[in-house]
């Protein structure tokens, strides 16, 4: 049940709030101490639910930087502004009440699943965050505007929230570094963590967009986890970036991917050093369902 001032009522002592003013009254009582403090007492996990065990790891690495005595807020919110005109905004799996029943079970204390005219009350922002080369490049260039508009929402969400910490998973690789990015650039209080991606038994990164899969193309994702582990064999024994990069394209195009990028990157997405540590990034549709996955590596010429 969902009372006027857009609580909802759960069966455990954790909090759902829809609306702003509900959300800043539930922040109201808490201490937030200074950023520079060797330990967060307030994180947040910023979703767009259909909670999965990835999901689950960025939760729990939040409540263990801030202890039992510690504020976890997840923010449950598929956002507009991030999709395209021909994705799957009215397709994306909405779980509401399973999400919830998980969030209790992880020992959040605060949900926000605003509505979007709760995170946007005057339509879509004619302001939004420029994301700047690195959104350009790679999921920019195949989804243009699609930085801006998850560069947007966070923003939005950080000021909302106010955590001293907050976690992203390494699966999205770029996005988790376009936020370090730019909360660097732009001062804002609050550390970024990244999370090592979370795999099925074969490999295959956890996803929401995983559920879209059949059997067979479910089949044919494993080759996306042994693409990235050609490249990483190819680094290994030495090879330059360019067959790092083939290796991985072909294993892809064996069992008929075509990719929309493979790439090879330095750690902070510049390009990619002779030799040392660099980063393998790559994405895929495998029938209607889009993948991205990603992997360090290390150069050794």
């Amino acid at each position: 049940m969902t009372s006027a001032d857009g609580t909802v009522d759960t069966p455990s002592v954790m909090r759902v709030v829809r609306t702003r003013g509900s959300l800043a009254g539930a922040y109201a009582a808490l201490r937030q101490p200074p950023v520079r403090s060797a330990r967060a007492t307030r994180a947040a996990v910023f979703t767009m639910g259909a909670l999965h065990d990835g999901h689950l790891a960025l939760i729990r690495a939040a409540r263990a930087e801030v202890g039992a005595r510690g504020h976890v807020t997840v923010t449950i919110f598929v956002n507009p502004l991030q999709f395209g005109p021909d994705e799957d905004l009215t397709r994306y799996p909405r779980t509401l009440r399973a999400d919830l029943e998980r969030c209790a079970a992880e020992d959040v204390d605060l949900v926000f699943a605003p509505a979007p005219e709760v995170l946007y009350p005057d339509g879509e922002p004619e302001v939004r965050v420029d994301p700047g080369p690195l959104g350009s490049i790679l999921e920019g260039a195949v989804r243009p505007g699609h930085f801006a508009g998850v560069c947007t929402v966070v923003l939005k969400l950080l000021h909302l929230t106010q955590p001293q910490a907050t976690f992203f998973g390494e699966k999205d690789y770029q996005q988790l570094t376009l936020i370090r990015r730019m909360v660097a650039d732009l001062d804002l209080p609050v550390r970024v963590h990244g999370v090592p991606t979370v795999r099925e038994a074969d490999g295959l990164a956890l996803s929401s967009r995983n559920r879209y899969l059949s059997d067979e193309e479910r089949a044919i994702a494993g080759a996306v986890p042994e693409a990235l582990a050609a490249g990483v064999t190819a680094a290994d024994l030495g090879r330059s970036a360019d067959a790092v990069v083939g290796a991985a394209e072909l294993e892809l195009m064996r069992v008929g991917l075509t990719p929309d990028y493979v790439a090879l990157t330095g750690p902070s997405m510049g390009p990619a050093p002779e030799q040392g540590p660099a980063r393998l990034l790559l994405a895929t549709r495998v029938g209607t369902t889009r993948l991205i996955d990603n992997t360090p590596v290390t150069l050794r010429r």
